[in-house]
């Protein structure tokens, strides 16, 4: 086991088995790369204290497990809203790219009305085991899963809560933006709705909506996928804490059938259509 899913030495992230997703050989889950973003994003200075309200991330290709570099930069200044574009590359090439926008943090006098609870609680409900089991991979050893219905192979809705098993940077606490980024990426693989050996379904993008800070180490994703026939799907991630609702995540999929298609490769007749 790694001591963070990231070292950080001169700028550059170095990623540690842990990081790794089952689509492809030796690239990384995107919820490691959303929330280096994340953490970029909430580097910057804001004029008033200011919180991640939307993160965006484009996976222009697979990211290697290869040293990265995160440039960033404001594009929208204001003491109400931030926006913020962010780049990942690889030796110079650009692998993604996020989108984050931070909007002013204040105490405002809402109107009581209802609001989404929270499902029953993590704390006595069994830790699962996605295989390959004792392997390193994100899903395997960079967070843990308990799910309060369904599975990670299961078919059709899921609710899970999960939490990161390692820090993100060495050294570094994550916040709590950086703890969401890290799983809302997994709503496509927790609820699919077409059987793993026979299809594949991988998101290029990854959105993060949070509507109020998260407390606590868990967040829970009740995931839902639609696939259609024309190949395009979605999935979609109602996200909580512990004391209630947080968010939405959203995934737009890259749906196909396996044929020609090698997921722990990333090789054959379909893999140059997918990033």
């Amino acid at each position: 086991m790694s001591e963070s899913i990231f070292e950080l030495s001169r700028g550059v992230y170095h990623p540690a088995l842990e990081s790794r997703a089952l689509w492809y050989a030796d690239a990384l889950h995107g919820g490691p790369v959303a929330a280096l973003f994340a953490r970029e994003a909430e580097a910057f200075a804001a004029p008033v204290p200011m919180r991640l309200a939307r993160l965006t991330v484009d996976l222009m290709r697979p990211v290697p497990r290869q040293p990265l570099e995160v440039s960033a930069h404001v594009v929208r200044e204001g003491k109400r809203v931030q926006v913020i574009d962010a780049v990942m590359t690889v030796d110079g090439s650009e692998v993604a790219r996020a989108s984050a926008l931070r909007i002013r943090h204040d105490e405002v006098e809402i109107i009581e009305h209802s609001r989404r609870i929270a499902p029953p609680p993590p704390y006595d409900l069994p830790a699962a085991r996605p295989e390959p089991i004792g392997e390193l991979w994100f899903h395997t050893a960079g967070v843990e899963m308990r799910f309060v219905q369904g599975g990670f192979r299961d078919l059709g809705v899921a609710e899970v809560w999960m939490r990161l098993a390692l820090p993100l940077v060495g050294g570094e606490k994550p916040s709590p933006a950086q703890r969401v980024a890290a799983v809302a990426d997994f709503g496509n693989g927790i609820s699919g709705v077409l059987p793993w050996h026979e299809y594949v379904f991988i998101n290029p993008d990854l959105t993060v909506y949070l509507h109020r800070q998260p407390i606590g180490e868990w967040v829970c994703l009740r995931a839902r996928t639609d696939a259609e026939t024309e190949g395009i799907g979605l999935a979609q991630s109602q996200l909580f804490d512990t004391a209630g609702a947080i968010g939405h995540s959203l995934q737009s999929l890259f749906v196909d059938k396996r044929s020609g298609f090698d997921p722990r490769a990333g090789q054959g007749t379909q893999s140059s259509n997918i990033r």
